[in-house]
């Protein structure tokens, strides 16, 4: 931690300071760090740059791109580059965003300025159980379509649920066939209004129960579960593959019911734990990789998983990144015009590629070869940049 700033409510930290650490630094004064991933007592703020990562509160308080104010970048010729600051705004392109989620292809981050915010006057969380995860799906999608924007809002499947409460016992509803957990925050008075409606829009979907937290050790044990529902899993299979992408809300049921079929399709379990508010799924499908052939089967399920979440509206990943894992589906999602002009600002970064190779790109094209490409179909934009 380089410096804290109450006054401009900001942080300057190096990429190394894990996420939890943030906010633990800064409690004393009544403040916190609102991106908060599952793994955020071990993932650091660097990579949570790198991957654009959210977490349980990016509902309402936005994903790292919307809580980081600055960066310090070393460039492949050894360049410093300062991006932004202190301030809410820069001037020119937003390199800030650019940088924000390119996993790691092009420049090194060496320091993070991050915005903190004051906590919540008040927070209590709701949890609801359903018969399935379709009724928790429609449920999501009408508090949203309500007005509502929950502080968080996190939904886990039968599978899921009996895990986490075998692993933390929490006292969760384990006979449910989904769980939705709400949190609510502001003053008083509008905390108490929201969790009326939201009562009641859960009963209207016919809610087994709508338990609400009584005191803040209550609340913090109702996303206790959720937080551990991964190592949770690793309890109950010899291995399990965690994907991640992105869908609208409104298609929850319909994505939650043609992962069921999947299941039964590769003849493998899959536990759900996800982001409901945003969409940003987490199926973990359980596999064992010493039995032939079930890793296969597992990498295939989470493939067909992806462009389900394409063919729906969504995208390939809502914070893990692309990588080696998901490079092969970006065809899925984009048209090869679309990926060559994503390689051209990589070579603008990295004309020698020397940053992550072999991540993202399906085909990655030689920078000299990607300015041919553009100058012979005549597509360049800009004709005065140089041709790579």
């Amino acid at each position: 931690m380089l410096e804290v700033d109450y006054d401009n409510r900001c942080a300057r930290v190096q990429p190394g300071v894990t996420n939890l650490a943030i906010s633990k630094a800064v409690e004393g004064n009544g403040f916190y760090y609102a991106p908060d991933p599952s793994s955020q007592i071990a993932c650091t703020i660097g990579g949570n740059v790198a991957e654009n990562s959210g977490g349980v509160h990016c509902l309402k308080y936005g994903l790292t791109t919307n809580n980081i104010l600055g960066l310090e970048i070393v460039l492949t010729d050894g360049e410093i580059l300062r991006l932004g600051g202190k301030h809410m705004d820069s001037e020119g392109y937003d390199l800030l965003g650019l940088m924000t989620g390119s996993e790691g292809l092009l420049g090194v981050i060496t320091e993070v300025t991050v915005r903190i915010l004051p906590k919540p006057t008040t927070a209590t969380a709701l949890m609801v159980s359903f018969n399935s995860s379709e009724a928790g799906g429609k449920c999501v999608a009408n508090i949203i379509s309500a007005g509502i924007i929950p502080g968080g809002m996190e939904m886990m499947d039968g599978p899921a649920i009996a895990a986490a409460e075998a692993f933390v016992q929490v006292g969760y509803p384990v006979d449910v066939g989904a769980l939705l957990l709400v949190e609510l925050d502001g003053p008083p008075e509008e905390v108490d209004y929201l969790i009326e409606k939201v009562s009641s829009i859960a009963e209207a979907l016919d809610a087994i129960s709508v338990r609400v937290s009584e005191n803040e050790i209550e609340r913090e044990s109702f996303w206790a579960g959720r937080k551990a529902a991964f190592p949770a899993i690793g309890r109950m299979t010899p291995d399990y593959y965690c994907m991640d992408g992105t869908i609208p809300r409104n298609k929850l049921p319909y994505v939650l019911e043609s992962m069921d079929d999947m299941s039964k399709k590769y003849d493998l379990r899959v536990a759900n734990v996800f982001h409901a508010g945003d969409g940003n799924l987490h199926p973990l499908i359980m596999y064992d990789a010493n039995i032939p052939g079930e890793l296969e089967r597992a990498e295939n399920f989470g493939a067909d998983i992806l462009r389900l979440c394409v063919e729906v509206g969504g995208v390939l990943t809502g914070e893990h990144g692309v990588g080696v894992e998901k490079r092969d589906l970006m065809g899925e999602m984009f048209s090869e015009i679309d990926l060559n002009q994503q390689q051209r600002v990589k070579c603008a970064f990295d004309p020698e590629q020397i940053l992550n190779p072999g991540k993202v790109f399906p085909t990655l094209h030689r920078c000299a070869e990607l300015g041919r490409m553009h100058i012979n179909r005549g597509k360049l934009p800009f004709p005065d940049l140089p041709r790579f």
